[in-house]
């Protein structure tokens, strides 16, 4: 009785089952790549229209159909522009030989992370700041989370060192062929210094902030990094995250990184304390 009503009302093959867990693992794979970058934002507008235009066709509204239909045909086309220089990194990361030694770890799309995650040497940073800030050296440090800043890290030098006071301050010594540009820090090493970030076009900014505090907020507004900033004229510290720029004292400084980057048992606990006093 049971099959006679599946098979009445809608008919589904094996093939159709292994179709859509392929369609799931595609999408998830497109998110986890996109995920903490402003790009995530455009993908999901497009899968939310795109199912807005299977439900209309399905109700056979065929004005809106139409109108979805001929917006989708458009819009594959402005994704691909969008993301062709992701488009272009995996494509040929697939032709390369050696291209399934590199992703070991890895069943089809599903990523094992073996590692577990470094926690941030937050006293590390904080002190070559403090030190940077009272020789008035200008420094511009990101902290990925998320997005690893894969285009941002190809436009400098590889480092990929080990996180150190002494090697911060350094790169950034005003006579450093690399301290104009910005050092990510990522999984704490230094994974990258001299990058080039984008700048922020935030028409409410105030004049006089420089280039490199708009770069800081510049790659806030793009990913889900942070980035601080050592003021090269006045020395003084600021706190960069999702577009928002404050400027902070070393004590400041060490909390907002800890909130970030710190253990998030640690930080529950300490929430449900400060909600009980």
């Amino acid at each position: 009785m049971l099959q006679l009503f599946i098979t009445g009302f809608i008919d589904i093959r094996i093939l159709d089952i292994v179709d859509i867990l392929l369609v799931a693992l595609l999408l998830f794979e497109m998110y986890r790549l996109l995920r903490g970058t402003v790009a995530i934002n455009i993908f999901l507008g497009i899968v939310a229209i795109f199912v807005a235009w299977k439900v209309v066709d399905v109700l056979e509204m065929e004005l809106l159909s139409e109108i979805l239909g001929a917006f989708i045909s458009v819009g594959f086309i402005a994704l691909i522009v969008i993301f062709q220089p992701e488009i272009r990194r995996f494509l040929l990361a697939l032709g390369t030989p050696n291209f399934l030694k590199k992703k070991k770890g890895k069943f089809l799309f599903w990523s094992f992370n073996m590692k577990a995650d470094i926690p941030l040497d937050v006293d590390t940073i904080l002190l070559a700041c403090q030190r940077m800030a009272d020789t008035k050296e200008g420094a511009l440090i990101v902290l990925t989370k998320r997005n690893d800043l894969r285009q941002i890290i190809e436009s400098g030098e590889i480092i990929d060192g080990q996180l150190s006071a002494h090697l911060i301050e350094n790169i950034f010594f005003k006579n450093s062929p690399l301290h104009d540009g910005a050092m990510i820090i990522s999984h704490n090493k230094i994974t990258a210094a001299g990058c080039i970030l984008p700048v922020s076009n935030n028409p409410d900014l105030p004049p006089r902030l420089g280039l490199r505090h708009r770069a800081a907020i510049g790659i806030t507004e793009q990913s889900d990094a942070i980035a601080i900033v050592v003021s090269e004229q006045s020395g003084k510290l600021s706190f960069c995250k999702e577009g928002e720029r404050i400027a902070v004292q070393p004590a400041k400084l060490k909390v907002l990184l800890e909130e970030e980057f710190g253990d998030p048992i640690i930080q529950s606990e300490l929430f449900e304390e400060s909600a009980e006093e």
